[in-house]
């Protein structure tokens, strides 16, 4: 079984899309799977625009009326992914955006380096030269980040050279160790969604036996909304969370 699992606030526009191309993926790809979306609290039709698609496909909405944040939502989502699995080692999360930026094309390259032997398998993003302009800046200033040599571990993981996107697939085992390891979470518990997403994975390579990682396009012509990140705050948020982490011990690696 494989878990897609998405947090969603505020994505009307794009989820509808999403989830459409989901279907149509796996009509064509024999996979089984189901679909994970937190709404968390959206104000806009994103909870009527879902609502359709549980009647056709696999897909389980999470989340009420208070906001938790995109921490929260992650969290939420691989506890209910490892609560449902019956066989931990043959399925796996896949955690994508809501905002279609991640594109479902992707799934099958990420599910092939699963099945033969990754735990865990990130899609490295390419960033076109008509991404939007803070997509960009933020992604050539987080560059320099590693070559801050007070920094450099707590920014990095090992054989990945974009540990901050969303798209990544994890077996279900190393989802479980992580979160036994981390107690009642949340985990991740970091602010910013790059921040999360590089946590999430740091923490969940202490747990994994190989990573793989698979080169993919991002899209942001199809997304409606203005990016919500901010290339200063965001990097900066990064710098102080990592200055922070360098020296908080590594949890250790599973037998």
């Amino acid at each position: 079984m494989l878990y897609v699992c998405i947090p969603t606030h505020d994505e009307a526009p794009t989820i509808g899309v999403l989830l459409w191309k989901i279907r149509t993926l796996f009509q064509e790809y024999p996979r089984e799977y189901e679909v994970l979306v937190y709404d968390d609290a959206s104000t806009d039709a994103t909870r009527e625009v879902l609502a359709p698609y549980a009647k056709v496909m696999p897909v389980t909405v999470l989340g009420d009326a208070t906001r938790v944040g995109y921490a929260r939502a992650v969290d939420a989502l691989l506890r209910e992914a490892a609560q449902r699995t019956r066989y931990p080692r043959r399925d796996a999360v896949l955690l994508m955006q809501g905002d279609f930026t991640d594109l479902p094309e992707g799934i099958p390259e990420l599910v092939k380096r699963f099945e033969g032997g990754a735990d865990i398998v990130v899609a490295e993003r390419t960033i076109a030269a008509t991404a939007p302009e803070p997509i960009r800046k933020l992604h050539g200033l987080v560059r320099w980040l590693p070559r801050l040599w007070p920094i450099r571990a707590a920014v990095t993981v090992p054989g990945v050279a974009d540990p901050f996107g969303t798209f990544r697939l994890l077996r279900i085992t190393v989802v479980r160790d992580l979160l036994r390891t981390a107690g009642p979470g949340p985990t991740p518990s970091a602010e910013t969604p790059w921040q999360v997403n590089l946590e999430l994975l740091q923490a969940a390579a202490a747990h994994a036996r190989r990573i793989e990682a698979v080169p993919v396009a991002t899209r942001f012509d199809v997304r409606e909304r203005a990016t919500r990140r901010d290339p200063w705050p965001d990097t900066w948020a990064l710098a102080r969370a990592a200055w922070a982490a360098r020296r908080r011990p590594r949890p250790a690696p599973t037998a």
